[in-house]
């Protein structure tokens, strides 16, 4: 917000006082579904395992995983399945296979939905892309034809070399305890990888991926109605919002920042003023934002004393039978 001078930043505050905060907790409704969604669809992957973990564990894992990655990149990822293997005694590795396998999911689902809005909406977003997105990348990693040369080099030398590296140690210490741990580490990674090809519920796994994201593009498209000024924006603005904006959480932690600035110059195509789209790009971040800090605390909070109760009454059993599966 720097480059704003006096006058707009007062406007940008004076609609935070202004907005119907109403929208804002519907939001908050749709978030929470959208978690919850995720949490089902996390569980569908850990069945073919073998693996039955209680709901409960795997939503507060989610959320705290959630948490964990406004700190740090993909500290999330480890933390929920630290959790699982915790509290429901699933192997690390297996389940971080599975958050692999979703991640690459969430990539594709995210492409489609770039190239839907590209289809969509060619006019508006055509001038966006050429020069909000193309033209800095092509400047920032464009490379002479020696650098490009000497960079094609230096990969293939250290494929190649990874590659004898690799026959050396499986030839000469295949037999001692550390090959075997890394040995049985990938192998139980690769495992959770290939859980999404079998999969006892591929409708209902497609069905809560395709919630997933529809709620998170409901979640920005409701606080639209919070200011009268973007009351009237469709659900193709809500999808620009959503793609153009998910761009830049992948670019800055957390999207903080330039999660709104994005809005606003995306906002600026369906005519909405300046000032407006920073408000309304706050207003869109903070309500995501916010209920991952809530129901991330919540979560820490809450698990020990939940896992607590569990195994005083029920115990926990998280593997199947193998006699009764």
């Amino acid at each position: 917000m720097r480059n704003l001078d006096a006058g707009q930043k007062k406007e940008i505050f004076e609609s935070f006082r202004q907005a119907n905060y109403a929208w804002i907790v519907f939001a908050f409704v749709l978030g929470l579904l959208s978690h919850l969604f995720r949490t089902l669809r996390w569980k569908i992957l850990l069945e073919p395992m073998g693996y039955r973990p209680g709901t409960g564990n795997v939503f507060m894992a989610v959320m705290i995983g959630y948490l964990a990655n406004l700190a740090l990149p993909r500290l999330g990822e480890v933390s929920r399945c630290g959790i699982l293997t915790r509290y429901e005694k699933i192997p690390f590795n297996k389940s971080f296979g599975t958050v692999i396998t979703e991640r690459v999911i969430d990539l594709f689902s995210f492409i489609l939905l770039f190239l839907l809005l590209i289809l969509t909406q060619t006019g508006k977003i055509h001038a966006y892309i050429e020069q909000k997105i193309y033209t800095p990348l092509q400047d920032k990693f464009n490379l002479d034809l020696i650098g490009g040369s000497y960079l094609t080099w230096a990969l293939v030398i250290l494929a190649a070399g990874g590659l004898i590296s690799f026959w050396i140690i499986r030839r000469k210490f295949r037999t001692t305890a550390v090959y075997k741990k890394v040995y049985n580490l990938l192998a139980g990674l690769l495992e959770g990888i290939r859980s999404l090809t079998r999969i006892k519920k591929p409708f209902l796994f497609v069905l809560y991926t395709f919630m997933i994201w529809l709620l998170y593009l409901l979640m920005a498209y409701v606080v639209f109605f919070s200011l009268p000024e973007t009351s009237h924006l469709r659900l193709d603005a809500g999808l620009a919002v959503l793609v153009f904006g998910s761009i830049g959480i992948m670019i800055v932690q957390g999207g903080i920042g330039i999660y709104p600035a994005i809005a606003a110059e995306t906002l600026f195509l369906w005519d909405v003023a300046e000032t407006k789209g920073y408000a309304m790009g706050w207003l869109i971040w903070s309500s995501q934002t916010l209920l991952i800090i809530l129901l991330g605390i919540f979560s820490l909070l809450l698990l020990p004393v939940f896992n607590r109760k569990r195994n005083d009454t029920t115990g926990s059993h998280t593997k199947e039978d193998p006699q009764t599966t």
